[in-house]
């Protein structure tokens, strides 16, 4: 069985009277693309900080490519929270200089810091000092930092702060690509959605605490809703007494409705059937979303009112 790229067993750090992070287990798997999410202040940055030997655990033990992470640092790509480049450096400088750092060779180091500008739109900024550009620049650049020197293992902390959408877009889509090359990419974000597109694993933390630690799939059969949307033409009500529903109730006013279903239904067979009697616009089995899957482990770990503030929190990302 092939090792984790990392390993976190029973892991406590406190600052002062805070429990930042409270016995901890985590494998993450080696070619993962895993996504580390909660909401601000649930033990992120602090767990990833760990993670790069930046600081210490309290207690318990982290393995980074089977051993410390500071012996494997030219093997690991990684964008801190707490963004910085060298402003008086030239773009294209300043990639080569960090790639070297990292144990990259010249020889062939200046395309490759090119191509890579120009995958990320700033060909035409690799002459420029790193004050010149803008924070959305910059922040690409810290991105191409981390990557350059072409790791085994990224680890970003929160990489999409900052960046407007079509940014966003482009790195997830780097992201993707890095994963699909063979990198284990980790990556903590408190938007859950990004991490939702692209991820095959999540863990979940909030206040320190690992609240759920699975592949996407089986998020989805652990917390599916056991729902079917459908929208109706002319704004119809479903048809009643559809076998495997047991009640109904609008989504809006123009048609749309979502079947509750009993246990033992076939969602398939309740499609099919709703298709027959018809007259439908659609008909679509309703997948859980990160965010309902987060908001009811709070609740179940904390009660009501903590649902409801981490539902606002999430509401403004």
């Amino acid at each position: 069985m092939t090792a984790p790229a990392i390993r976190i067993q029973g892991v406590n750090k406190r600052f002062g009277r805070t429990h930042a992070v409270r016995d901890l287990d985590l494998d993450v798997p080696a070619g993962s693309l895993c996504g580390f999410l909660g909401p601000n202040g649930a033990g992120k940055s602090t767990t990833i900080r760990m993670i790069m030997s930046i600081i210490y655990p309290d207690s318990g033990s982290i393995e980074v490519l089977g051993g410390n992470a500071l012996r494997r640092k030219d093997r690991i790509g990684y964008l801190p929270e707490e963004r910085g480049v060298y402003r008086k450096m030239r773009v294209a400088e300043f990639l080569e200089y960090i790639a070297r750092l990292k144990g990259a060779t010249r020889g062939g180091l200046a395309a490759t810091v090119l191509r890579w500008l120009e995958r990320v739109d700033l060909a035409d900024v690799a002459k420029k000092r790193c004050q010149e550009l803008s924070k959305g620049m910059q922040q690409k650049i810290q991105f191409l930092a981390a990557i350059i020197h072409e790791p085994e293992l990224v680890i970003l902390d929160e990489p999409f702060s900052g960046l407007d959408p079509v940014n966003a877009e482009l790195l997830n889509q780097l992201i993707g690509e890095l994963h699909a090359a063979g990198r284990t990419i980790v990556f903590s974000t408190h938007v859950l959605h990004q991490a939702e597109q692209i991820c095959d694993r999540i863990f979940l933390i909030n206040h320190g605490v690992k609240l759920l630690d699975a592949t996407i799939e089986e998020i989805r059969e652990r917390f599916d809703p056991r729902t079917v949307e459908v929208e109706m033409l002319d704004g119809r009500r479903p048809p009643a007494n559809v076998a495997g529903v047991h009640d109904a109730e609008p989504l809006r006013d123009d048609g749309a409705w979502e079947l509750h279903l009993e246990e033992d239904a076939d969602p398939q067979d309740v499609m099919r059937t709703v298709l027959e009697v018809g007259p439908v616009r659609s008909v679509r089995l309703r997948r859980v979303s990160l965010e309902e899957a987060f908001v009811r482990l709070v609740q179940d770990d904390e009660g009501p009112d903590a649902a409801d503030r981490v539902r606002e929190e999430l509401s403004h990302v």
